[in-house]
């Protein structure tokens, strides 16, 4: 079974950490900072991608922790 990738979003005036698939957050926060420190943490642990979402719930970044099959390469011209 693929491991769930985590998320750092923002909802009812707090910033949570989600783990795809489950309905409650693995944790919640007032700032966007401590939940993207808590949801970096957890990626690691859990070697999934983490995604930051803004306040709109846009995607502003990615960062994967995982053991990725195809690295990207450095392209040498």
């Amino acid at each position: 079974m693929p491991k769930k990738n985590i998320h750092t979003t923002y909802k009812d005036g707090g910033w949570r950490t989600i783990q795809e698939g489950r309905k409650t957050p693995l944790s919640s926060h007032s700032t966007k900072d401590r939940a993207i420190k808590a949801s970096i943490k957890q990626a690691k642990k859990d070697e999934v991608e983490h995604i930051i979402h803004g306040k709109d719930g846009k995607i502003q970044d990615k960062d994967s922790y995982g053991k990725d099959p195809m690295p990207p390469r450095d392209r040498i011209h």
